[in-house]
């Protein structure tokens, strides 16, 4: 069985006007555990999901882009007018705890 992983998404830049109300700082967790993988919790926009959707799946099974940053990765929403740019960290075992939720990380549903 191949090893999967939770993926925490943060907003680290927005510019203009974001329809779906993204700004910096904004995080969501998407969580694999128990031979589950979570759906993200509300408020993130579809098309800028859907821009990440690749990039996440990449991490999620171990992938690696970039030997210099092997865990993390971003993605772009589809507003160029607008763009909001999403970094995407894996969560290897043990790294993510109550404090992290304690931040208003969201989980996954």
């Amino acid at each position: 069985m191949v090893d999967r992983y939770s993926i925490a998404i943060k907003v680290i830049s927005q510019q203009g006007y974001c329809l779906a109300g993204h700004k910096v700082g904004d995080e969501w967790l998407i969580e694999y555990k128990e031979n589950k993988w979570k759906t993200p919790a509300e408020g993130i926009c579809p098309s800028g999901f859907n821009s990440l959707y690749p990039n996440l799946r990449v991490l999620e099974f171990g992938g690696v882009m970039s030997e210099a940053a092997p865990d993390i990765l971003q993605a772009t929403c589809p507003d160029s007018r607008n763009p909001v740019i999403f970094e995407l960290r894996r969560i290897r075992p043990g790294y993510y705890t109550d404090e992290h939720r304690d931040r208003g990380i969201t989980p996954g549903l």
